[in-house]
């Protein structure tokens, strides 16, 4: 198999603009409307079979070619992403018409000082705001500099005329309200991506510019894929779900971990030897190192301490496979985060390789 640099280059643009048309669609875990619609209207343009799941994620399926999987005896193998993040809720209103939020997954408060949010009601109605440490002014709070940012002492400051409760319950503003931290999406001139969700919505990209590049160019796969957005994977059971026959193998495609102590840049694929879940399969593994150097595919190899993924929530719920977890290098994890188009078509070439080497 020849990997034809032009043909990246052309996808490349496409992960682009696919990325940043799924960063500009708000969908923290349970919220998942419109993202998943535009990763089903993209499917089915491009004439892929796929359905969203009772859960709420979106599940595609690509046939194997019966020429070439006549002599195969692999079952199917099964992709996952999520498209979900993190975010808040409306804990309660204060008094003073400012809002106590509650994080959606693992949202650390001190990586969220002073950002942009949208509250949407559950009619619909947005309203912009920031969230503040309370007493934000250094001017007036003399312990700015030392006060703890955690979730009791943070706010959203409404962008509104606003000051008790009835006020903020006058704009239908509730408990149990969605809160959407703004992602700030940059793309440089060198190729370096800057925003909140990177964690997923960059491999979430992969696996759609995967898709389209099938598509284009006709590729018959050897065994059954199945592409699987969840939309739960921030809080533990995006992958949980019910699978199908005949598949042998499972990996999550996730962001790799960019940090002290670790191997893995932005420009790389991470390939996973172990997380806080425990190791990966071994034979998957080392199939994919083997790959990766075959190819001469940029990659690193990890351990995760502090990581979970949606295919261990898939283990853990009673299926039988492989498993596996490769993506994209990602710094600053949870915050505001950082990777590279190398990595993710790096993460691209992975999986082509392993799905048409034979």
């Amino acid at each position: 198999m020849a990997f034809n640099k032009e043909i990246y280059k052309d996808y490349e643009e496409t992960l682009q603009t696919i990325v940043k048309e799924l960063l500009a669609k708000p969908s923290p875990s349970g919220y998942g409307h419109e993202v998943t619609q535009y990763i089903l209207d993209l499917l089915s343009k491009w004439g892929v079979e796929a359905y969203r799941t009772i859960k709420g994620g979106v599940i595609a399926h690509i046939k194997a070619d019966p020429h070439k999987a006549e002599d195969i005896t692999e079952g199917g193998l099964l992709l996952q992403a999520h498209v979900d993040t993190l975010g808040g809720m409306v804990h309660r209103i204060k008094g003073t018409g400012r809002l106590k939020i509650t994080p959606i997954g693992g949202l650390v408060a001190a990586n969220t000082e002073a950002e942009n949010v949208v509250v949407q009601t559950r009619d619909g109605k947005t309203y912009e705001g920031t969230f503040q440490l309370e007493n934000a002014s250094v001017h007036v709070n003399a312990d700015l500099k030392t006060q703890e940012r955690n979730w009791d002492t943070m706010e959203v400051v409404l962008d509104e005329d606003v000051i008790d409760a009835e006020g903020v319950k006058a704009l239908g503003i509730e408990s149990g309200d969605y809160v959407f931290f703004e992602p700030r999406t940059r793309i440089s001139d060198k190729g370096y991506i800057k925003s909140r969700f990177l964690d997923d919505k960059l491999s979430a990209a992969v696996l759609l510019t995967y898709v389209k590049y099938l598509t284009d160019h006709k590729v018959g796969l050897s065994r059954d894929l199945y592409i699987h957005w969840t939309i739960y994977e921030e809080v533990g059971h995006g992958g949980s779900s019910p699978f199908f026959d005949g598949v042998t193998e499972s990996w999550s495609v996730d962001m790799g971990c960019v940090g002290e102590g670790l191997n893995c840049t932005e420009k790389q694929v991470s390939i996973a030897a172990k997380d806080s879940g425990g190791p990966y399969n071994y034979d998957v593994v080392n199939k994919l190192i083997a790959l990766a150097k075959t190819y001469d595919i940029d990659y690193a190899v990890d351990i995760y301490p502090f990581y979970g993924s949606d295919v261990e929530a898939t283990l853990r719920a009673g299926h039988d496979f492989r498993h596996a977890l490769i993506g994209p290098g990602v710094y600053a994890s949870h915050g505001y985060e950082r990777s590279h188009l190398d990595g993710a078509m790096n993460t691209f070439r992975l999986i082509q390789a392993y799905l048409e080497d034979k």
